[in-house]
């Protein structure tokens, strides 16, 4: 897939509840000038991402449409069968992009990708990714699949920049897409006390702190990142970090910044195995 096929800022739409709302969370998105929609099989909104989708007046094919399947749901059967449900739900004929959400539960190589190979050669999915893979697994990936593979949704912010997996992307020239790249927050919570590198640079500029963090992660190369926004305001702010752009000084002193801080962190997690 060619890199610019992939809007650089999507929506994230994760949320614990008011799941129904994302219907018109997500038309007002697309009407915004959002063409990049990420959800998983997990956050139980597919359904009305689907009414939302179908409501809003954009076509189809300038849409880029990406779920992930559950954990529990990777063996091969399993995989073709809940994606069918995916696809009925976010009514559309085909996805975009489909995820391997976490290498965790049913996950094996062989027989999980051997799944989205066939969803490909279906038509049902264009291109395969995976989310929340090491380099170790992402090399045991690429040996299973006959796809390429176009993107590793990785946690990535300015607290936790991923820098092996940013440098895996540019070698095998596939995306990082950034999720919780606002880090739930953090971004702000520095800004409130005043002595955090994006909130000055975000004052400079007179522009928030999301938009900076947003800017900083899309300077990067095969970068992309999915906030999450539930208002309108907040889905302008995010969308408007593609007009910010921070000069090499800026950009070195985010990356400078010494703090770690992992906010997905389960103990299925591979990087803590």
């Amino acid at each position: 897939m060619p890199l610019e096929e992939l809007p650089e800022i999507g929506l994230g739409t994760y949320s614990e509840g008011d799941r129904e709302q994302w219907g018109e969370r997500v038309r007002t998105a697309l009407d915004l000038g959002y063409r990049h929609v990420d959800t998983a099989q997990g956050y139980g909104n597919e359904a009305y991402l689907g009414e939302g989708i179908e409501a809003a007046d954009v076509p189809r094919e300038e849409l880029f449409l990406a779920t992930k399947v559950s954990s529990g749901a990777l063996a091969y059967d399993d995989v073709l069968d809940t994606v069918e449900r995916s696809l009925e739900n976010l009514r559309t004929e085909y996805l975009d992009l489909l995820y391997v959400h976490w290498p965790t539960d049913a996950y094996d190589p062989e027989e999980t990708l051997s799944a989205f190979d066939e969803l490909r050669d279906r038509g049902a999915i264009r291109h395969v990714g995976v989310s929340n893979f090491e380099s170790d697994q992402l090399d045991r990936a690429r040996d299973a699949l006959d796809a390429p593979i176009v993107a590793n949704q990785v946690e990535c912010h300015p607290f936790l920049p991923q820098e092996e997996l940013r440098a895996y992307a540019r070698e095998h020239d596939h995306w990082l897409v950034a999720y919780c790249p606002l880090a739930q927050g953090a971004v702000f919570e520095d800004a409130e006390s005043g002595d955090s590198v994006v909130a000055e640079i975000a004052e400079t500029h007179d522009v928030s702190p999301a938009q900076v963090a947003l800017a900083w992660l899309i300077g990067k190369e095969n970068v992309a990142a999915i906030p999450k926004a539930s208002s309108e305001s907040h889905m302008r702010d995010n969308l408007s970090s593609q007009r910010l752009e921070l000069d090499d000084e800026e950009a070195a002193r985010i990356d400078a910044i010494e703090r770690e801080h992992r906010i997905i962190d389960p103990g299925f997690g591979p990087w803590n195995r």
